[in-house]
């Protein structure tokens, strides 16, 4: 990335003890459906915004760091959060030593990244709360982009903005069985 297409954007946690920033735009956005990030943001998914390790940098603060060993690939995921608030601001991942992940709603600016249907991927449709709207024109993925064979899964994209029903979701667990 050029210089001149640099742009820095800042976010913090709840108390503004733990600020950080990034440097660039996203490799990608992802909407994760998965039971980590419901139970992680007590929230039907995680909008993460990945950038690679070098994009990124605490400014102020430290960030106490919390260990998980992911269920899909048994590599850890270490949740980085202030001691004070207990705010979650990103992860590092064993299995993408190169990369960060924003919890995306502790950005400043709510809106500067870029959420088109080309740039967002939605994962584990296959464990999305019934009630969800996944939204149309998005690649959607029954689990991780990355199946634990290093192979990219197959995406599919709605036509219209979909609800969840148990059978949209019994319908993506039965793909992700007829996989294996």
């Amino acid at each position: 990335m050029s210089r001149k297409e640099s742009r820095v954007e800042k976010g913090r946690c709840l108390c503004g003890a733990l600020v950080f920033a990034v440097d660039g735009r996203p490799s990608d956005v992802i909407h994760c459906y998965c039971n980590f990030c419901q139970r992680a943001t007590g929230s039907a998914c995680l909008v993460e915004t990945m950038f690679g390790i070098e994009q990124f940098q605490v400014l102020h603060g430290t960030p106490r760091e919390f260990a998980h060993t992911s269920e899909g690939s048994g590599k850890r995921v270490r949740i980085h959060f202030c001691e004070i608030c207990g705010t979650k601001t990103h992860m590092l991942f064993d299995r993408f030593p190169d990369s960060v992940g924003i919890y995306s709603g502790t950005f400043d600016n709510k809106d500067w990244f870029d959420r088109r249907p080309d740039k967002t991927l939605s994962f584990y449709l296959s464990a999305a709360p019934i009630g969800t709207v996944v939204r149309a024109g998005h690649l959607i993925y029954d689990a991780h982009y990355w199946q634990s064979d290093g192979v990219a899964a197959k995406a599919q994209i709605f036509d219209v903005h979909t609800l969840v029903t148990e059978q949209v979701r019994a319908d993506s667990q039965k793909r992700l069985r007829d996989r294996e």
